[in-house]
């Protein structure tokens, strides 16, 4: 049992300190946040096991990790106001050409980040060709070009 309980608490603080330190997908995972990552993992192990490391703890362990998950994912399917608590809400960046200042400094995000997916994504170079970049509850960045960046092509694609 306590086993179970260690692993729940370990579960929801993880997800707590996640959810605290902001929103990044894989792509944006620099050395130090892998690092970081795998010493995490290995203290989480610690913690779970403890000095028992025989198969069943292990399993016990893995079964409560996943069975905490799936709980939490039809909590966030079921209720709105969990999955706003858990995942978050998507955030305006940019918004019709200009930054929004509280957001990217909430999230450390900076103006060369959004451009960077406008490139990569819409092949926009500026921010006067955005209407809106959004911050995703993935962590990804949405950007929404203007009428003028998505060009003639694009616009007959879209009537």
């Amino acid at each position: 049992m306590h086993s179970v309980l260690a692993t729940t608490a370990v579960y929801l603080g993880i997800l707590v300190l996640l959810r605290l330190t902001g929103k990044r997908t894989l792509a944006q995972v620099s050395t130090l946040d892998l690092i970081l990552l795998l010493i995490i993992s290995e203290a989480t192990q610690q913690a779970l096991l403890g000095d028992d490391f025989s198969i069943t703890t292990a399993l016990l362990v893995i079964t409560t990790l996943v069975f905490v998950d799936r709980t939490a994912d039809y909590l966030r399917w079921r209720f709105r106001r969990v999955d706003h608590l858990l995942q978050g809400a998507p955030l305006v960046l940019v918004d019709h050409g200009e930054p929004v200042d509280r957001h990217l400094a909430t999230q450390h995000i900076t103006i060369d980040d959004i451009l960077t997916a406008a490139r990569e994504r819409q092949g926009v170079h500026g921010l006067h060709q955005i209407r809106y970049a959004v911050l995703e509850t993935s962590g990804a960045i949405s950007i929404i070009p203007t009428e003028a960046a998505s060009g003639p092509a694009e616009r007959e694609h879209q009537e």
